[in-house]
């Protein structure tokens, strides 16, 4: 499946099934000096319903330390913190992880004098992201 290309929208594929993907990524939220703070599990809320979804959940996560100067510039870019991640599985059972690019985010508010902080943010979650789709199960 060819994934639409969404303005400000990272999506990469998935290695692994949903399940690992998501323990892989808070792994590595974790290790990267973030916190996860909540989990949304779009599937098993359908499911209390009635209702089928394919795997989709949201990891929120982040860091006061790199969240609070971009809300010291713009407060309303705190409608967009703490960050998130969706994982979640296509049609043809494809796993895929997806994020708000953060270049995209500072756009979104007019946010400027910030890219050393929007820098560091892409470089962990492209790491993050990588380290989560790609490469073999061992440890995980």
């Amino acid at each position: 499946m060819n994934t639409p290309k969404i303005e400000g929208l990272t999506t990469e594929p998935s290695d692994f099934c949903p399940d690992e993907t998501i323990a892989r990524l808070v792994k590595e939220i974790v290790a990267n000096g973030m916190k996860v703070f909540s989990r949304i599990n779009h599937a098993a809320l359908a499911a209390e319903m009635g209702m089928t979804l394919r795997p989709t959940e949201v990891i929120v996560f982040g860091n006061p330390r790199g969240g609070t100067p971009l809300m010291q510039a713009c407060q309303t870019i705190g409608i967009d913190l703490p960050l998130k991640a969706l994982v979640w599985q296509d049609a043809s059972g494809k796993t895929w992880l997806s994020y708000n690019e953060p270049s995209w985010l500072a756009k979104r508010h007019n946010v400027s004098g910030i890219e050393e902080i929007m820098a560091a943010m892409l470089l962990t979650l492209s790491i993050s992201a990588t380290q989560a789709t790609k490469g073999d199960s061992e440890g995980y």
